[in-house]
């Protein structure tokens, strides 16, 4: 039996079984993602983030990284060199936040929408951290 969660905090639709022991999967999607990290990170035994939003475009300032320290979750990032949300240089400096294993797989010439990441799709199953 899987449990479903919809919430008007989250995005999207969360699915995880209701029996702990199993391998679940989470699932969120819509820019406001990053806002629920919390509540995903709860909910997830590791992360697979596509085009990580690490801050708004043209404003570096803005780091979406608050919760990096509390992140105790294996996360692989999927993320595009020419992503205006966050290059792969700039993620990569603020991964040390984080005390759980991480790891990047930067998508050659690809922006935030990764349309190029299909073609990486095996080597990303390969190097999940489930």
């Amino acid at each position: 039996m899987e449990e479903r969660y919809d919430s008007s905090d989250v995005q999207g639709v969360l699915h995880r079984p209701a029996d702990p022991n199993q391998h679940g999967l989470v699932l969120s999607h819509g820019a406001g993602s990053s806002h629920n990290a919390p509540l995903l990170i709860a909910l997830a035994r590791s992360l697979l983030l596509l085009s990580y939003p690490l801050h708004p475009p043209n404003k570096p300032e803005q780091l979406r990284t608050s919760f990096f320290a509390d992140l105790r979750t294996p996360a692989l990032f999927v993320q595009g060199t020419r992503d205006p949300f966050g290059t792969v240089e700039e993620l990569r400096s603020h991964l040390g936040l984080i005390p759980a294993a991480t790891e990047v797989i930067a998508v050659e010439g690809a922006a935030h929408d990764l349309k190029r990441a299909p073609a990486m799709f095996q080597q990303i199953l390969e190097r999940m951290l489930f």
